[in-house]
């Protein structure tokens, strides 16, 4: 299956893509530019909230929870920001994609600027504002997502080469990490992820111009192939929730090299996502 593009390239590194009602549709962002990026039918308006925006997910008192490069922010329903104060002070950090818990919890993992191996840990922001460390040691944080009965929750760590899995419930919070799938080194990279009503598995293959979906027991059922090479993340959107879009960048390709990237494209798989999970706070 071959994804079509549903917009010119309009960001330089596309992330994050998430589709809301009391949004009235997608948002996704732009990270490295600091903004977020919204449809209007056909026309991508742009917001920004800083120098870099890692990712967001509505909050069910409206609004969102929107990760910075050095911590948290939250948006109210009037579109007013209140930033927290930063979870550290150095510069060769920053935050990188995120997701809620079955709880109304938004988890987001950090990563070093130059990507340096084991520098990274995955953070817990509560619905009170208290945050935690739940996983250290990571690289390339990525791609956390619930499995619809939301006793698990996959997760890309990109260096890997994996999509590993851990147990989840309230009181234990992530658990068991483990491989779920792995991806041969001639694929791509494993990068952002979203499970569909029925358990299966997408997963954003960056530079393998491909999302691929797994069983819920790890088995390869499906590639839809993207028209630009580094495709980044992807969600289920849509009135019905029956379209996939994918998002896609241009780090690191020189002028004139895949002249689609940064695009938006989007896909009609033949299955549904599931309404988003929203922060409590």
């Amino acid at each position: 299956m071959l994804a079509e593009q549903f917009t010119d390239p309009v960001a330089f590194h596309a992330e994050g893509p998430v589709w809301s009602d009391a949004w009235g549709g997608l948002r996704w962002v732009d990270m490295f530019a600091g903004d977020i990026l919204s449809l209007d039918g056909d026309t991508v308006n742009r917001r920004n909230v800083g120098p870099f925006v890692a990712a967001l997910r509505p909050r069910a008192s409206g609004g969102a929870v929107i990760a910075l490069e050095r911590g948290f922010a939250l948006e109210d329903a009037a579109g007013d920001l209140t930033r927290h104060d930063p979870l550290w002070s150095g510069p060769g950090m920053r935050m990188n994609e995120g997701g809620c818990d079955p709880h109304g919890r938004f988890y987001c993992g950090s990563m070093a600027w130059d990507q340096r191996a084991g520098a990274g840990s995955l953070y817990r922001l509560e619905a009170d504002g208290r945050v935690a460390v739940v996983q250290e040691d990571l690289t390339i944080s990525n791609g956390l997502e619930w499995s619809p009965d939301g006793s698990l929750a996959y997760y890309n760590d990109t260096s890997t080469g994996r999509v590993a899995v851990f147990d989840y419930d309230a009181e234990s919070g992530l658990t068991g990490l483990r491989t779920f799938a792995e991806i041969p080194a001639d694929a791509g990279y494993p990068d952002g992820l979203t499970v569909d009503s029925e358990g299966c598995v997408w997963v954003a293959l960056y530079a393998g111009g491909a999302v691929r979906r797994y069983t819920p027991d790890g088995i390869l059922d499906g590639v839809v192939e993207v028209g630009a090479h580094r495709v980044t993340a992807c969600t289920f959107g849509g009135p019905l929730l029956d379209r996939l879009f994918i998002t896609t960048s241009r780090e690191d390709l020189v002028p004139g090299e895949d002249s689609l990237a940064g695009s938006l494209f989007v896909a009609d798989v033949g299955v549904t996502g599931r309404p988003v999970r929203e922060f409590a706070g």
